[in-house]
């Protein structure tokens, strides 16, 4: 004869969230990989060239800044070494440093991100976490 069990739907739904819980090792895995970080790209840079502090930094065919951007965003989120097998070590406040870099620019650069970010199907957590980890090398090309 047993002790009749207390059906608590809490510990059920705790159960249940666990059990559907799923741990990344890094962002880029987290994103989705190559396809979600290359759909951001696609949305980001639409924004770049629409702005009117960031559109003059860049070229007119701004293709290969994208690939670039893509093959950097990979590496920095955790996925492959795509822009350092290909460009070196990314040395990326040397390689802006041409550029005049404002703090308005800066937030504008980040500005355009968030809302690249938000126009994807990645957690709004997740959205934060990148743009979190994005904030700080966007301040540290501030050269201007």
């Amino acid at each position: 004869m047993g002790v009749p069990r207390e059906k608590s739907p809490d510990i059920a739904k705790k159960y249940e969230k666990e059990a559907v819980r799923v741990t990344y090792s890094t962002i880029y895995e987290a994103a989705g990989g190559g396809p979600a970080i290359r759909d951001l790209v696609e949305r980001f840079y639409p924004k770049v060239q629409e702005h009117p502090l960031l559109a003059p930094l860049f070229p007119e065919d701004i293709r290969p800044v994208m690939e670039k951007q893509y093959q950097f965003l990979t590496q920095f989120f955790g996925g492959p070494s795509l822009y350092s097998d290909l460009h070196g070590h990314p040395m990326m406040r040397g390689r802006h440093l041409p550029f005049p870099i404002t703090k308005e620019r800066a937030d504008a650069w980040l500005d355009c991100m968030r809302r690249a970010l938000e126009e994807t199907s990645l957690s709004p957590e997740l959205q934060r976490i990148m743009l979190d980890r994005l904030s700080g090398p966007a301040y540290h090309f501030v050269n201007s």
